[in-house]
């Protein structure tokens, strides 16, 4: 038996031994409808066409139009709840997590698209009408093409007036678990973020709440935007255990903005140079660095690496991303080594991108257990 099937037979039994614990959480502030698209490569009847595979080839599409023209077609195959908050709180809630969520669900009525994520949460506050976001799937990725005004009315005045700093600072003192995410869209986060430092008590117990950050393909952000999201994201250190959360894109767009040295342009290093130069760099409790085919941490110095249950075929991509941080958090809150957290995260999203929606945890559990029957074979 390989040595990857005996670690997934042994994350399988300690999934058994702590399925009754309570959590809680407290995710925001995004919130996006998404229609799924496809591109059309060739289309054949009225009701058929073939759809374009890769990203490369929609580029080199649009490419080849430069001093011309082109009609390109997007076919939508799906409407859903977006964002990386609500995808993430979806994800959580579905695990058994009990989640509280904020963020732009819909003002002053809620988007019917997030109906689910409103009956299963203990709570929801909603401060904006959400974005809009058509995600253009692709078997190697996807090309998310966003329209994000809304989100500039998600404040901290807009908190305060929906809740209250009384409310605000029980929330996020009382949970487990903190998660900020889609700090590239949402134009108000550092305030919003110094308002919590400013409100929320210190705390030096080891064991106090998680803060987990998502900075979500901070490409077009200014770097000096990004290095201070980092000093703001450091200064949560007084307060929560601080777990960031990156793929492997973001990983090295923050190493390229931080100047780290390394071995080699950091888009060609290895997974664990980049992840041991980040965490030593940020010095924050948790480092974690996720790409498609495998994930990587660094919690106090020690590294924890695994491969993915990777599948060539996904059959959706939008959310995989939030749906591991979804299981490598629980894995966090659920006290099991850092290795076993990596790999609860790629079971969660190799879950989700084979049937299209977020485990429960038992079903978690079954695809631990059909994970560890393959390996790192393809399945």
């Amino acid at each position: 038996m390989s040595d990857l099937k005996q670690k997934l037979q042994q994350l399988r039994r300690n999934l058994d031994q702590v399925s009754d614990r309570e959590l809680s959480a407290v995710i925001g502030f995004d919130g996006f409808v998404d229609t799924i698209v496809e591109v059309v490569d060739k289309r054949h009847s009225f009701a058929e066409y073939t759809r374009m595979q890769t990203i490369a080839d929609f580029g080199a599409r649009i490419s080849r139009a430069a001093g011309l023209s082109t009609n390109i077609e997007f076919v939508p195959v799906a409407k859903k709840l977006g964002g990386n908050g609500p995808i993430m709180a979806n994800a959580m809630m579905s695990l058994g997590v009990n989640v509280s969520y904020i963020g732009a669900l819909g003002k002053p009525t809620i988007n019917q698209v997030f109906d689910s994520l409103v009956q299963g949460c203990a709570q929801v506050v909603s401060l904006a009408e959400p974005g809009l976001t058509d995600a253009v799937e692709f078997t190697d990725g996807k090309v998310m093409l966003g329209k994000i005004t809304s989100l500039n009315e998600v404040t901290w005045d807009a908190l305060v007036e929906a809740v209250g700093e009384d409310r605000i600072r029980e929330l996020f003192t009382s949970c487990d678990l903190v998660a900020t995410v889609n700090w590239t869209m949402m134009p108000h986060m550092n305030d919003i973020w110094e308002n919590l430092l400013r409100v929320l008590p210190p705390n030096s117990d080891p064991d106090r709440p998680i803060l987990f950050v998502d900075l979500a393909d901070p490409e077009k952000r200014k770097s000096e935007d990004i290095l201070e999201a980092m000093r703001l994201i450091g200064r949560f250190n007084s307060v929560y255990r601080v777990a960031l959360g990156l793929n492997r894109k973001e990983a090295t767009e923050v190493a390229e903005v931080l100047d780290l040295k390394l071995s080699a342009p950091a888009a060609e290093v290895s997974l664990e140079e980049i992840t041991r130069a980040l965490a030593d760099a940020l010095d924050l409790w948790c480092l974690m660095v996720h790409p498609t085919s495998a994930a990587a941490a660094v919690v106090d110095g020690v590294y924890a690496h695994t491969v993915g249950p990777y599948t060539s075929k996904p059959r959706l991509t939008t959310g995989a991303g939030d749906n591991f941080n979804a299981g490598f958090c629980l894995g966090l809150l659920l006290g099991l080594s850092l290795e076993q957290c990596v790999m609860l995260g790629t079971a969660t999203s190799g879950f989700y991108v084979r049937n299209m929606h977020s485990p429960s945890f038992a079903e978690l559990k079954d695809f631990v257990e059909l994970w560890s029957q393959h390996g790192e074979v393809e399945f």
